[in-house]
């Protein structure tokens, strides 16, 4: 009986000593990041892992950037518009794909699927003349039409699998009443597929937001570039010079509303990203 509570002491002590180091490793570089921004220059090659005092001179240095704030609204513009155009998309082929019998409806996920897996370098010089020969080259319609074309795959799977696990009655109930299938997907099936809308959507909005490669390709100007461009372009007082402290502030204050949009939605995220996992 010792023997067997020793045991599941040493387990449950292991489990949280586990934990412990996934959370030292997964937060202590925000975490250095944020004391990082909040230093003076001339403390930021001292090694300290506490604040004696708060400097905000690296934010008020990014915030008097005219270009960095106009990055911070193009990447709201364009995550936001990739995350409507993608929702709307996968929601009717998620219908089309989950409600309707057809042949190759398999093959048809497949190749959905499979377009996903493809990196962003292996299409880059293919898209980079699809997006100039449409003239959106250093315009955010461009990084619109890229970023969707990247999200939607995964979108159109998640919303699928969850649309397949709604009750067939549902749909034949508004089919009597009359119902065409717009309004079976907008006023039936919309009010339950949060979980996963919610899920697709924050996940697009995140891919959408941190996506660097396209940004730096597709656009030119500073009234044109994203968050993550505009970071990487942050330049000190000379060539020698590398503003930590800046690029620390910037960093932080593009992902602060990335984790609080995590923590308000971790409930739904868990249950979109495990809607069909277990039939019953």
């Amino acid at each position: 009986m010792t023997a067997r509570r020793l045991n599941k002491l040493a387990t449950r002590i292991g489990f949280w000593v586990l934990v412990a180091v996934v959370l030292l490793y997964a937060v202590f570089p925000f975490y250095y990041a944020v004391i990082t921004s909040l230093k003076p220059s001339s403390e930021l090659f001292s090694v300290s892992y506490w604040l004696d005092s708060l400097d905000f001179s690296n934010y008020v240095a990014i915030f008097s950037q005219g270009s960095f704030v106009r990055a911070i609204f193009n990447s709201i513009l364009v995550s936001i518009s990739v995350v409507a155009i993608a929702l709307l998309l996968g929601i009717t082929a998620s219908y089309a794909l989950g409600r309707v019998r057809f042949r190759g409806r398999t093959t048809v996920m497949l190749v959905i699927l499979g377009v996903s897996m493809f990196p962003q370098v292996a299409v880059l010089s293919g898209l980079f003349e699809v997006i100039r020969g449409l003239g959106l080259y250093n315009n955010p319609a461009g990084l619109i039409l890229s970023y969707t074309i990247f999200t939607l795959p995964f979108t159109v799977w998640v919303l699928t699998t969850f649309m397949k696990q709604l009750p067939m009655e549902l749909e034949e109930a508004a089919i009597m009443d009359g119902a065409t299938p717009w309004i079976t997907i907008t006023k039936v099936f919309l009010p339950l597929m949060w979980p996963a809308m919610a899920t697709t959507g924050l996940l697009a909005f995140i891919a959408a937001w941190n996506e660097f490669l396209f940004a730096l390709t597709f656009t030119l100007s500073d009234d044109q570039r994203t968050v993550p461009v505009a970071i990487a372009l942050i330049s000190g007082g000379s060539q020698h010079e590398l503003p930590w402290g800046p690029i620390m502030a910037a960093s932080v204050t593009v992902t602060v509303p990335l984790v609080v949009l995590v923590m308000i939605f971790q409930k739904r995220i868990v249950s979109g990203l495990t809607a069909g996992a277990v039939k019953g």
